[in-house]
């Protein structure tokens, strides 16, 4: 039996080199047969988890001053000028799904504090009352009454005391 060398060398060769090359070929990627595609119409993309809401904060709707309330704590007699022996009365109107902190605080011309009144208030519509009064009078001059919650001034009404 005759044996050809040189088309076996070749063949060992071309081997070699289908392996070699074969080893050097960068990384295809493989590819997803789905990318790019969107779900049908009558399919949900995904689950959907709606975001959770904030309960609405405690606004103050009004601020009426007088020197009489009614048993729903609402001003009967409004005034913006006052004695120096009048209970001076500011109703707040408030509203909201969650209650709160309601401070008033009464200060006199150069901001010098006369009183400082802190309440908790229930959620929902609600009306608080707040007062002062000076049985034996009050300077005459200018004053200003200052609702505030959570920290911050929301309503302030100026009113003279005569």
């Amino acid at each position: 039996m005759k044996r050809n060398i040189p088309s076996m060398t070749l063949l060992a060769a071309g081997l070699a080199a289908a392996v070699a090359l074969a080893g050097c070929k960068k990384d295809e990627p493989v590819l997803d047969p789905n990318a790019g595609t969107t779900p049908p119409m009558n399919e949900p993309a995904g689950p959907s988890t709606p975001e959770p809401v904030a309960p609405a904060a405690m606004t103050v709707t009004t601020v009426d001053l007088g020197t009489e309330v009614g048993e729903d704590t609402r001003i009967t007699v409004p005034a913006r000028s006052f004695s120096g022996t009048d209970t001076i009365h500011a109703s707040v109107a408030t509203d909201g799904n969650v209650g709160g902190n309601l401070t008033a605080t009464w200060t006199y011309e150069d901001g010098q504090v006369v009183d400082t009144q802190d309440k908790v208030v229930p959620a929902g519509a609600q009306t608080t009352d707040f007062s002062i009064s000076k049985p034996d009078g009050g300077p005459a001059g200018q004053y200003k009454q200052e609702i505030s919650s959570g920290g911050m001034v929301v309503q302030t009404r100026e009113f003279t005391i005569q």
